[in-house]
């Protein structure tokens, strides 16, 4: 376990390095998925509790470790790495671009989507709203686990029907789950 809960608080711990950042738990309140706290304090990892987790500095260790210069060497060439942004909506954005209409229900294919953040949740729950202004419902198709319990602690998971493959979706077979009324 490399995040410990704690009340309102969270704990992450390097896999690394042993290092560790305590933050606020209460982004989310489901006290499995972290990933508020890892990108806050720009550590990589997983964005579950369960990890792994690394820190900055170990982060870069990782990605230098090639025989050339390292992490302490940073003092030498001028400080630290470039951060890269990393827009996590845009995955959901391409998936929404790629949506599929069988019938009544608009398939939204999010298997490239590995995590999703509140933009990309508002671009789910816009896409949903103008598909129920065309008598349409959209759909979920093969939502990771990250994206699920996401859904689950917005209490969002409710609202779409999510089916587990491609196929299941287009056969409009058994698989998915019912969306509560909206």
């Amino acid at each position: 376990m490399t995040v410990v809960p704690a009340e309102h608080l969270m704990m992450l711990i390097c896999d690394g390095c042993g290092d560790s950042v305590t933050g606020t738990g209460c982004t989310l309140p489901d006290a499995e998925v972290v990933w508020t706290l890892v990108f806050e304090n720009d550590w990589v990892g997983s964005p579950f509790a369960s990890g792994p987790h690394h820190c900055p500095r170990c982060s870069v260790r990782t990605t230098v470790d090639d025989g050339g210069l390292g992490v302490d060497d940073l003092d030498d060439v001028g400080g630290e790495p470039a951060v890269t942004e990393v827009d996590h909506a845009d995955p959901v954005r391409r998936a929404l671009a790629e949506a599929v209409t069988v019938g009544d229900r608009v398939l939204v294919d999010l298997t490239e989507v590995e995590v999703i953040d509140s933009a990309g949740l508002g671009l789910l729950v816009r896409a949903h709203r103008e598909t129920r202004q065309d008598g349409r419902r959209l759909c979920l198709v093969a939502p990771s686990r990250f994206v699920r319990t996401v859904l689950h602690t917005m209490r969002l998971d409710g609202v779409f029907p999510v089916f587990d493959s491609r196929t299941r979706a287009l056969s409009g077979s058994g698989g998915a789950t019912r969306p509560r009324p909206a």
